[in-house]
Formats: structure tokens, sequence, C-alpha cells
């Protein structure tokens, strides 16, 4: 696990402006650093050491030395590309699973981008072309963002931090970012929080060399698109396909532990893991046991703690408190890159503080499977007929004060973009409207645009979306934003590599075979992920209902975190100075925070880190 970054142009580009990138990237690789300086290219990287921690130093190379690659992440089936690779004659100087890539390149050009299993960001440079192609893996887990700072140009880097100390790249922020912010609680790729980054999109390549630049998705050649003929056929290629990414996502040369909550996605991780690597440390997060508005209370410590007595696996709880949180708030803003306010992250972060004190390296996570297999609560909704009804506000699942059948009756009477964002995102665009300065947005566009892709689709059906339309859009939109980019960030910010096995593309394969009956049988989610570990899993995991991890949001902003709210709104907070807030803000944010009928911690929440991050960035003075 690494971060990288470099320069491809004309420009007479030092090494030492690269260095300087490669310096703001050090909690992603705090075992050492290599550059590369071979003008029109050069690059660097910081190094986390987990496979083969002494000898895989960067850059990697083939075997003459004209391939030269930085890479962040890991190749899961590098063992066995290796071996294909060496029967072809050609001979490794590492054990790194990241040399596969460089190799690889002599033998199928950027086409290998295709047969790699694993999580990625990658810079290959080829110098007898003078080209330079950056790559991400399919599903999103590992960030590459870039820039062009004039024609020809290319600057790159895992974090939006390394780029800002790139000399001379402009950095207006993006506005229609920062509007789109409080409605998901990230900024939506392939935009970043500046104007002129863009994230490269997973499974995606980009190449740049003299005749410009190129950019287009390759292939997920894993698993069979063809699918399960009956019940029991889907069932067993269920359990194979995620068996086999727990086990390959055990490629490690340094100690493993795991998440572990007291649901279904995370003890099918871990016992799988334990069963195939013996030792393995578990961790949880426990706080005060406040009342959950989402699923009842927030602290289910107790139960993971159980579970990983019975595995006879060492656990760890991590106590944690709203004060513990409060002063994580600037690490977790920082960490972030760019506005980001996924509450959960904060557990995050807890573990990967603990794991990193402990010499845990790698930490194996559940995330994913609500997305591939069909998790969330809402999901069982999605194929319910209800008659729609007209609300007389704005309705989404957030109105927890609402009867479940009046919320169900109002989305139904939403297009499809809207009900996608009804389900499960924040804030409305007239609350936001509310918030911000009408000024300070000239001609932004509604968030819903992102969803425009279920319009089209709903009327070409004729009949509406289906349950499979939003779930499919969750996993390409959700799930890399969100689950993942929460993972990278927060663990990496203590040197932990988080990998999610429900993720690998061979899982995303077969997710997308499943129809709706395959992933929601009455009251149960996750039907074939659930029978496909029936006889692993102890009946009273497998039957207990979806629980996130949840920080209650609602709760603290209204009580031990208010004063961020006072000062996130306050005339001179960041927010304020850059002409962002609507005079009165604070009294529209207080009465969303005391409306007992729908809950908007998490919108409000997004302001609180805004102003907290351009406090951190200092661009008070931006527009």
């Amino acid at each position: 696990m690494c971060g990288i970054a470099g320069y491809f142009g004309q420009r007479p580009v030092s090494l030492r402006v690269v260095q300087d990138m490669v310096a703001a990237l050090t909690h992603r690789g705090p075992d050492g650093d290599g550059f590369l300086h071979r003008p029109p290219f050069v690059a660097g990287m910081r190094r986390l050491g987990i496979n083969d921690p002494e000898h895989g130093q960067q850059p990697l190379t083939n075997g003459d030395g004209s391939v030269a690659l930085f890479y962040n992440g890991e190749i899961y089936n590098s063992p066995d590309l290796r071996r294909d690779l060496e029967r072809k004659g050609h001979r490794f100087r590492t054990g790194s699973d990241g040399e596969v890539i460089a190799h690889l390149y002599d033998e199928v050009g950027e086409d290998l981008f295709e047969w790699l299993d694993g999580m990625f960001a990658v810079a290959l440079w080829i110098e007898r072309e003078q080209r330079l192609i950056l790559a991400r893996d399919l599903p999103g887990e590992k960030p590459l963002y870039y820039a062009e700072p004039a024609p020809g140009e290319l600057v790159f880097a895992s974090e939006l931090g390394a780029l800002q100390r790139f000399p001379g790249l402009a950095l207006d922020l993006d506005l229609q970012a920062l509007w789109d912010f409080p409605t998901f609680l990230w900024v939506p790729e392939p935009a970043s929080v500046f104007r002129k980054v863009q994230a490269l999109e997973p499974g995606h390549l980009l190449s740049i060399d003299a005749n410009g630049l190129r950019r287009r998705p390759y292939a997920n050649r894993f698993g069979s698109h063809r699918p399960a003929g009956t019940d029991a056929e889907l069932v067993a290629e269920t359990r194979r396909v995620v068996t086999d990414a727990v086990t390959s996502r055990l490629l490690s040369d340094v100690p493993i532990g795991a998440f572990l909550s007291s649901g279904l996605d995370s003890s099918i991780v871990t016992t799988i893991a334990a069963s195939a690597a013996g030792r393995l440390t578990t961790f949880s997060v426990g706080f005060e046991d406040a009342a959950d508005p989402y699923h009842g209370r927030a602290d289910e410590s107790a139960a993971a703690s159980d579970y990983a007595r019975r595995l006879g696996l060492e656990h760890r709880v991590i106590r944690v408190s709203s004060d513990d949180f409060l002063a994580d708030l600037e690490t977790f803003c920082r960490h972030g890159g760019e506005p980001f306010a996924v509450s959960s992250g904060l557990g995050i972060l807890a573990v990967a503080r603990a794991a990193r004190e402990q010499g845990i390296k790698v930490l194996l996570s559940g995330d994913g499977a609500d997305e591939l297999f069909g998790g969330y609560s809402w999901y069982r909704y999605l194929d319910t007929r209800v008659p729609a009804a007209v609300p007389d506000r704005t309705v989404s699942f957030q109105n927890v004060g609402l009867p479940l059948e009046e919320r169900l009756a109002a989305i139904a009477g939403y297009p499809p973009s809207r009900q996608a964002w009804a389900w499960h995102y924040y804030a409305a665009e007239d609350e936001k409207a509310r918030l911000f300065h009408p000024d300070a947005f000239p001609g932004v566009q509604t968030s819903l645009r992102h969803f425009a892709g279920l319009d089209a689709r709903s009327g070409e059906m004729g009949s509406g979306c289906s349950a499979e339309d939003f779930i499919g859009h969750d996993r390409g939109f959700y799930l890399p934003n969100e689950m993942l980019r929460k993972l990278d960030r927060m663990c990496m910010a203590f040197s932990v590599e988080g990998r999610a096995p429900f993720v690998a593309p061979a899982v995303l394969t077969h997710a997308r075979t499943l129809g709706s009956r395959h992933m929601m049988r009455g009251d149960t989610l996750k039907w074939a992920l659930r029978q496909a570990f029936a006889d692993l899993i102890p009946a009273d995991v497998l039957e207990r209902p979806k629980h996130g991890f949840n920080v209650p949001i609602d709760l603290w902003l209204n009580g031990p975190w208010s004063h961020l709210v006072e000062r996130t709104f306050a005339p001179g907070s960041a927010l304020d100075r850059t002409g962002l807030l609507r005079r009165g803000a604070i009294d529209t944010a207080r009465l969303m925070l005391a409306d007992m009928m729908r809950l908007n911690g998490h919108s409000i929440f997004c302001y609180v880190m805004l102003n907290l991050w351009l406090e951190q960035v200092n661009h008070g003075n931006h527009r």
C-alpha cells in the first residue's frame, strides 16, 4: 500500500517538486520512498511494506527497465500471474506483487489491467514510447486524482493534498461540487472539490503522450456473466466467489486483522479468514449506548466480542465517546482530503489507530455486501407497490417521524431520480437553497442529475424502474463514493490497508446476475448470501437484522456538539468569509436539527465539515 504522485510534460519540473508532493502522502506509506526522474516524466511514491517489505521498493520495472511502475494497492492474483510470466521467460527481481504489472505490459500492452484481480492506482511509464498510463481498479478501492495544468501536461497523485503542492496548479473551488456535497456527504466523482482536478473513474485507464490524452474503461474478465440456473446453483456460486475473494485477500507478509461488527457481512469475512489464516485479530467500536433512530441502539460491540470468542480470536473493543470523536474531527477532516461527512468513518479511524498501535497493517472489511447482495433496509420496499401520494413537504426515508406507509406513498409519487435520492441521501435542493447564499452558486445544476439515467431507464421500460435498477445504481455510485472512499481514507490515515473482499471483480460480476428475488425474499435481505453461509455462520448471527455502524449525529449536534453548529454558521466563519452562507442560515440550521419529523443531522454535519475543511486549506478568499 502506498501513495503515488508525479508529472508528465515538457515543463522542467524538478525532482524536488515531486518530493514535496510525495511528502504529503507519508501517512499512506511510512516505510520508505522511491523516485524516478526521466523527463518528460518525474514521479515518486511513499511505501507501506506489506508484500516483500525488504525488497519491494518502487519503481518496479520489467526485464530491461524500459517500463517503470509506481503503484498503490495489492494484486491478489499475482502468484498465478507471476508463474505464467516466468514460464514465458520473464525474470523477477523482487517478491512484490506489483512487479507483475510491469512485465504484463510486455505481453498484452495496456490491456494488462483486465488481468489484475486487486485494488490499485497505477502510474506506468513506458520509456520507449514516451507514454504515461494511469489506471484505477474496477471497484474504485484506491484513489487517483489528476489535472492538466496546460495542454500536453498531466499531474497526478493519490490524494488532493499532494496535488495542492504542485506549483501553479489552479485550485479554484468547484461550486457544483460544493452544492452536491450536503446531498451525498461527499463530492461525487469524477469531480473533486477543485474545478480543475478530477478523479480517474473506477475501472478506467488514462494515457498521455505526444499525441495527447486518452481515457477509456477496461473490461472485467473475472467471474461468470451467466446467471445460475437454479436457486441451489446460485447459492453455491455465491459461496464459491465470496470464499475465493476472502482467501485471496489474505495475501500478506505482515499480520492481518479484521473489522468485526455483530452483523452478517463482517462475520462471514472473519469466519472464512480465521479458518484460512489461523491467527486473526478483530476489532469493533463501542460507545455510549445512545438511541439510534436508524436501527434501535447504537452500540453492538458486546455481540461482536461474543462472536470473536466463539471463533477463538483475539478481539479488541475500541471504547469511544462523543468527546473522543470530537477530538478526532480535525484528523477526520484532513484525511477526507476534500469535504467529507460520513460520520461512520470516525469509527474506522478509531479502529485503524488501534490496529496500527498493535502493529497490524491490514484490515479486512465487510464493505460492499449490502450493495452487491441487497442488504439496505429500504431495499425491501423497492418492489412494493403502494398508492402514490403528493406530500405537502419534502419527504425522504429520513422522515422517521412519519409512519412508514406515508413515507412509502410519498416516495412512490416521485420520478425515479428523486426516488433514488429519497431512499438514502440527505439534503434536498430546497434545504440547500435555504442555507447556501443564492449569489454563490450561479448556474449550478440539481444534484438529482446523478440519477438521470434512472429516469431514462424508466422511460424505456414504460413502467418505472426495477429494484435491480436502483441497486445497480448504488453499486456504481454509492459504493465507490462513500463506502470504499471511507475505508481507504480513514484506514490510510494511520497507515493501515483496508481490504474489502466483497468488491472483488468476480463478486461484482456475480452480483450482476442476481435478480431481486435472489436478494430480497419477504422480510429477508441478502437472501442468497445468507443461504450460501447458513451452515457456517451461527443462526443468531445469520438472522440478526441489518445494523450498520451509526454515529448518533442528530443527538450530538443537538447536545454536546451544538457549539460546532454555532461556530459553523456564525458571522466570520470560514463558510461566511467565503460568501457561501445565506444570511440567517443559523436559524434554518437550528430548525432543521429540531425537526422531529426528519433526521437532518447529517445534512447539517456537512456544513460543519465544509467549514472545517475551508479552515484547514485556508480557502477563505476563494469563490
